[in-house]
């Protein structure tokens, strides 16, 4: 299953795109034996101005054809990290081809494509920025392809 990250805005170099790029590369290479993977991240960018409206459109634009659309947002499911490896790999052994995590704007994400998600997640009731929450999500990502892989990685 092809994992797809979009999210608003391009992180330049420094620590968050380090963090980033260390968690892709190693969920990509524990996830692949799994069936998970590769991830890949989609940048979009609100150059005019319009907004959360415009980002959404940019962001609906940037998702697969016909992948699961789950939405990175404080209204979204509260899980544990092993529910989270479960919801993966449920995804995965359904035969979902492709799922999308969307990161939204410092606004959040369009309420229409809020409403198209087939699934949403929050890391708690804190507002989140989205260049920390790309990098919590790249994490949490290597988390359950590690505990799904039986790994020591993730401890009780």
């Amino acid at each position: 299953m092809r994992v797809h990250l979009v999210a608003v805005g391009r992180m330049r170099s420094g620590p968050e795109r380090t963090l980033v790029e260390d968690y892709v590369t190693r969920f990509d290479r524990t996830g692949r034996a799994l069936g998970l993977g590769p991830l890949t991240e989609h940048e979009v960018e609100d150059k005019k101005g319009g907004g959360m409206e415009a980002e959404g459109e940019l962001i609906a634009r940037a998702i697969p054809a016909g992948a699961l659309l789950v939405t990175m947002d404080e209204r979204g499911r509260v899980m544990s990290s092993p529910d989270f490896a479960e919801t993966l790999a449920k995804w995965r052994d359904a035969g979902r081809q492709d799922v999308a995590f969307v990161i939204g704007g410092a606004d959040g994400i369009a309420p229409p494509l809020r409403a198209r998600a087939d699934f949403s997640v929050s890391f708690g009731a804190m507002v989140w920025p989205h260049m920390l929450v790309r990098v919590m999500l790249a994490e949490q990502l290597y988390r359950a392809a590690t505990i799904l892989a039986g790994s020591p990685y993730h401890r009780v």
